[in-house]
């Protein structure tokens, strides 16, 4: 990263895998709604794993691209074995891309062993490989306050999208809206990603007012003066919105495209008042398993592991929580407008708070609920952190 093709050629890969997984699930669930269940990952016809191979690949190619590639030495040390300060990012994106590998990795080890944990624990990976990717860009050691930053934090959004998503198809994966919503997130940090390539290393699509400053071994957007900057800014959180309503535009007309073409029947409306699920009907909600997609060894046989037991979150409570989200990231971009450090740190205490709160209150089993104390705990240290920001 740090250039156009290093932003455009892994946000192109984000792009086709989110694809992917869009068209898979619209397809699975038009197929057998009542018996649907979200996949982690998609098996094709000839090659299994084609799609964590390709995975693989793409993250061996990114690590040696940052770090014996590009560096002027081929290795991205100081003679002294030190890392200098031009390489930090290059150490930020590498580890990344090794994390997604690791995931590919251990998906495909999983489902080779047929272990009784293999679905949720690649859906854990999955969770895991996102929050590192949202830790590291949060962290990132290029620039925060301008407008490569503001770039940033608007993708940290949409990462923390994609980790909810996850998290929440660990216990609840007949929601096809969790796993609609997860897709969607993963096509949009594509789309941003290839947005930043060209906004931020194309000089004449930089903001006017804006110049390319060559600062630490790569090349920085700066701006003439403090309004110069907030109106670039503002035209970065426009951008963003424009967007979102394009992706959102795309994948629902891809799902009514795509209902039309492999629904079986006609499914008849029922009012939302009639969607209660009984604590019978939460106990048999993994029994229609067989009927899903074959090629994914988890599939075959679905024991009750630890993390089914006890009462699970409805679907319509997780459609509910997926609509109130957009609503809060949606109503977050007037606070994001000036991106003030507080600002930001009590927009990711909200957020955390309000996830944390869902999570203890509906879901009982352990990982779930050590997961809501961690996010209100961090919920706490942000709010002080904005408390402290704002002095």
């Amino acid at each position: 990263m740090g250039t156009l093709i290093g932003h455009v050629a892994p946000g192109f890969g984000f792009f086709l895998i989110g694809l992917w997984h869009l068209i898979n699930h619209i397809k699975l669930h038009a197929g057998s709604p009542k018996s649907y269940i979200s996949l982690p990952w998609f098996p094709t016809s000839r090659i299994k794993y084609l799609e964590l191979y390709s995975i693989m690949a793409v993250c061996s190619i990114s690590i040696s691209m940052e770090l014996f590639i590009g560096p002027k030495r081929y290795q991205p040390l100081d003679p002294d074995w030190t890392i200098p300060s031009n390489h930090l990012h290059n150490f930020e994106h590498a580890n990344i891309s090794l994390t997604f590998f690791m995931y590919a990795f251990f998906s495909i080890l999983l489902d080779k062993l047929a272990l009784p944990a293999c679905y949720e624990l690649t859906n854990l990976l999955g969770a895991l490989t996102f929050g590192h990717q949202l830790l590291l860009f949060h962290l990132h050691s290029a620039d925060h306050m301008g407008v490569e930053g503001q770039y940033h934090w608007l993708l940290q959004i949409v990462i923390f999208i994609s980790l909810v998503a996850t998290i929440l198809g660990i216990n609840c994966p007949m929601s096809f809206v969790n796993s609609f919503v997860r897709s969607i997130s993963i096509v949009f940090q594509g789309v941003w990603f290839m947005v930043m390539g060209f906004m931020l290393w194309t000089p004449s699509l930089i903001p006017k007012g804006c110049f390319m400053n060559f600062e630490e071994g790569h090349k920085v957007v700066r701006c003439h003066g403090e309004e110069a900057l907030e109106r670039a800014k503002s035209l970065v959180n426009i951008q963003f919105s424009w967007y979102v309503i394009g992706v959102v535009f795309f994948s629902m007309a891809c799902y009514v495209v795509m209902v039309k073409l492999y629904s079986e029947k006609v499914v008849e409306y029922r009012p939302l008042s009639e969607f209660v699920l009984g604590e019978e009907e939460n106990d048999d909600r993994f029994r229609d398993v067989e009927a899903q997609k074959k090629g994914n060894n988890w599939k075959k046989e679905e024991p009750m592991s630890f993390l089914r037991i006890g009462k699970a979150v409805t679907s319509m409570d997780i459609e509910r929580y997926l609509i109130i989200l957009f609503a809060t990231f949606q109503c977050s971009n007037l606070g994001l407008l000036r991106c003030r450090t507080n600002d930001c740190y009590m927009f990711f205490s909200y957020s955390f708070s309000f996830f944390g709160t869902m999570f203890s209150r509906h879901c009982s089993s352990w990982i779930t609920r050590s997961i809501a104390i961690n996010a209100k705990s961090v919920a706490l240290i942000a709010g002080s952190c904005g408390r402290r920001a704002s002095v």
